[in-house]
């Protein structure tokens, strides 16, 4: 007998379920997002310093990161990083623990990648732009904070929006430290129920709305930059 599609298990108990775990998702891609930007605009600055030293450091920061894929990050500071959360900060042994580790393990990878979409937006500005800084009396760091930064950003947000949906995407790799996020709670209301897949052909449909939305929300952002 051919498999019958049954969505009866996807009812209001388990939404609810599912809820909580699209909130943890979209909370660590927004912690992910601020934390990684602003991190990542250090690195690239650092990356472009003229001190060897801190242009090192930074691109060995990048390189390792983007080097290493993001589901043992993941293991890397779930395994090492609990313990000093626990005896720090006094975190509990289980969820807090996990959803800690979570958001610093996305953090410090997609600082990484954040660093090289701001450092290219960065060399995107025209030079003459800094020369019209020091011409009004700026110092090299003031016009790239004041000048250089909000022009660059102004032509790389598209890019750090489509990051941003990518990211979110990726919030599904919790699983390995056992986090619910969405996709983990939809995974464990289709084990409890027998009906795997069609809780995941659910869950995957919840992603595709989510992510082509956000991406048509980015295309129409791109078009008013450019104009």
């Amino acid at each position: 007998m051919a498999y019958q599609l049954d969505f009866s298990s996807i009812n209001s108990s388990s939404l609810v379920v599912l809820s909580e775990g699209m909130a943890v998702s979209l909370k660590i891609t927004l912690v992910a997002v601020v934390v990684g930007v602003a991190w990542g605009t250090v690195l690239a600055l650092m990356r472009m310093s003229k001190l060897r030293l801190v242009s090192w450091f930074a691109a060995g920061y990048i390189n390792l990161f983007r080097s290493v894929p993001l589901v043992m990050v993941l293991l890397w500071f779930f395994l090492i990083v609990p313990q000093i959360l626990q005896n720090v900060l006094g975190l509990s042994p289980s969820n807090d623990v996990r959803m800690a580790s979570a958001l610093t393990a996305f953090a410090l990878f997609e600082a990484a990648y954040y660093a090289e979409i701001i450092r290219a937006g960065i060399q995107s500005v025209s030079p003459g732009q800094s020369a019209a800084a020091l011409a009004l009396g700026m110092t090299p760091a003031q016009g790239m904070r004041l000048i250089i930064l909000p022009q660059a950003f102004r032509n790389m947000v598209p890019l750090l929006l489509t990051q941003a949906i990518v990211l979110f995407q990726d919030t599904a790799l919790v699983y390995v430290i056992a986090l619910a996020d969405f996709f983990g709670s939809a995974y464990g209301i289709g084990e409890r129920s027998g009906r795997v897949v069609e809780v995941l052909i659910f869950a995957g449909a919840v992603y595709f709305i989510i992510c082509f939305i956000a991406s048509q929300c980015v295309r129409f952002f791109s078009r008013k930059v450019q104009t």
